[in-house]
């Protein structure tokens, strides 16, 4: 790391070591093993939730399944190219 770096201190020797067997099993470094869960944590606590969970939630409440790809595809119009 370079001295210039901005670094983020751990006191709980619970989370750091988590951290390192997390970094080292999935081939990162730990700084990206944090950032990867507090953004996470980020999305959780903001109460965004993943599109996918949206979709089955809405699904289940309107009691309608909605095919977006099928919805989309349909109301496409091919470009008759331009008039020369």
């Amino acid at each position: 790391m370079c001295d210039a770096c901005p670094q983020l201190s751990v006191r709980s020797a619970k989370a750091r070591d988590l951290a390192r067997r997390l970094a080292r099993r999935e081939n990162r470094s730990i700084a990206d093993i944090v950032e990867r869960a507090l953004e996470l944590y980020e999305t959780k606590e903001a109460g965004r939730e993943p599109a996918n969970a949206f979709y089955a939630r809405l699904s289940y409440s309107c009691g309608a399944d909605v095919d977006l790809e099928f919805v989309t595809k349909e109301s496409r119009r091919s470009h008759a190219g331009p008039k020369i």
